[in-house]
């Protein structure tokens, strides 16, 4: 997990979604990732705020490394759906898929100088791939979520 470190911290920034109307959204989008259960996980929640301050989205992921299978696991909670996908890391950032049938949506984030692109391809056999997810975040400090904060024994 510690090659996932880069990861960790609170970032901010603007992104877009494609809805189901075909109608783009626009958000502020917010990540805050940090290491739990003595580091064998990384837990991230995302969330997105509206231009109003309304939080329109809100996502919980755990990442963890499967020794058995020598690759990494994205455990996703968002918008009423979950997951298990697996996670490939790559110099700068990751790659992690959905099969939704025939469709596949692919993320590729790239994170590097306190910078995070992610984008979200939706990738239907035969066609070309349609973008339906783009966030520009910046890490804007550290975090010492999720381990603080636990209640103690008394």
């Amino acid at each position: 997990m510690a090659k996932l470190a880069y990861m960790d911290g609170v970032w901010r920034g603007p992104a877009w979604t494609i809805l189901q109307s075909g109608e783009r959204h626009d958000i502020t989008q917010t990540e805050r990732i940090g290491p739990f259960l003595d580091g064998s996980v990384k837990v991230i929640e995302g969330r997105g705020y509206d231009t109003d301050g309304k939080a329109s989205f809100n996502a919980l992921g755990i990442i963890s490394y499967l020794p058995d299978k020598k690759a990494y696991s994205l455990h996703s909670y968002a918008l009423g759906y979950a997951g298990d996908f697996p996670l490939t890391t790559t110099p700068d950032g990751y790659i992690w898929e959905i099969p939704a049938g025939p469709t596949t949506i692919r993320y590729t984030a790239v994170i590097a100088n306190n910078t995070w692109h992610e984008v979200g391809d939706q990738i239907i056999p035969g066609r070309p791939p349609v973008r339906i997810f783009d966030m520009s975040l910046k890490r804007v400090g550290d975090t010492k979520w999720p381990a603080d904060g636990s209640i103690p024994p008394k």
